[in-house]
């Protein structure tokens, strides 16, 4: 069994373990490693990858999905409007929603290119000037507005903790407003913080280093 492999049953065992309430899905965080390496996850049967650039994913993935049509890739970096027409067509999932100019830009190629994705709203959950996201005071509108003018499919909200604070406060914070707005899935949690999150009913967690190794 390969190290990547073998790391990622470790991984797998962890989550078991913790015996979540909802089923947890393991998105392996494969940017800035090449398809050979990824491969052996590939082969054992792993299903979703995330990346966090368009054009990366674009030349790395094309020729992967059309041979293997059960592969999901999830996009988890920030997505600028001009790469939206790539993303639609190569994404399967989006984890940034994170305004209504980008809302829109998504809505209108989802309809041109015949695609229907699964959206997740990233939250800034701690007001970080820096950081992206829609602020909690903004988000049921948003999220209405996704849902209900313009026929978005979105499945849970998204946050990245502030670094240096405790997660689990925004662990638990994000599902009480998942929970609120009546939402199933949330996308939180990376190598370092993945199992309390997972404790706090995350359903989706971004994982790339303990699976891959730290990159170059």
């Amino acid at each position: 069994m390969s190290t990547i492999v073998d790391r990622f049953e470790k991984i797998k065992s962890k989550i078991a373990s913790l015996k979540p309430i909802k089923p947890v899905n393991i998105i392996a965080v494969s940017k800035t490693f090449t398809l050979d390496y990824i491969q052996p996850l590939i082969d054992h049967g792993h299903i979703h990858f995330g990346e966090n650039k368009v054009q990366e994913a674009l030349s790395k993935w094309s020729e992967e999905k059309r041979n293997n049509s059960n592969i999901k890739l999830h996009m988890i970096g920030k997505l600028q409007r001009n790469k939206v027409k790539d993303a639609v067509r190569i994404f399967d999932y989006v984890h940034s929603v994170d305004n209504q100019k980008l809302a829109d830009t998504i809505a209108k190629y989802q309809i041109n290119l015949n695609r229907n994705l699964e959206y997740f709203i990233q939250v800034n959950i701690g007001n970080e000037i820096q950081k992206s996201g829609i602020p909690v005071s903004e988000l049921e509108g948003f999220y209405n507005y996704c849902v209900n003018e313009i026929n978005l499919k979105i499945i849970g909200l998204m946050i990245i903790p502030p670094i240096g604070h405790d997660a689990k406060k925004y662990f638990k914070n994000l599902n009480e407003i998942n929970k609120s707005i009546g939402l199933k899935n949330m996308s939180m949690g990376m190598s370092a913080d993945y199992l309390d999150a997972i404790k706090h009913e995350s359903t989706f967690v971004r994982i790339g280093s303990s699976i891959f190794g730290s990159r170059s």
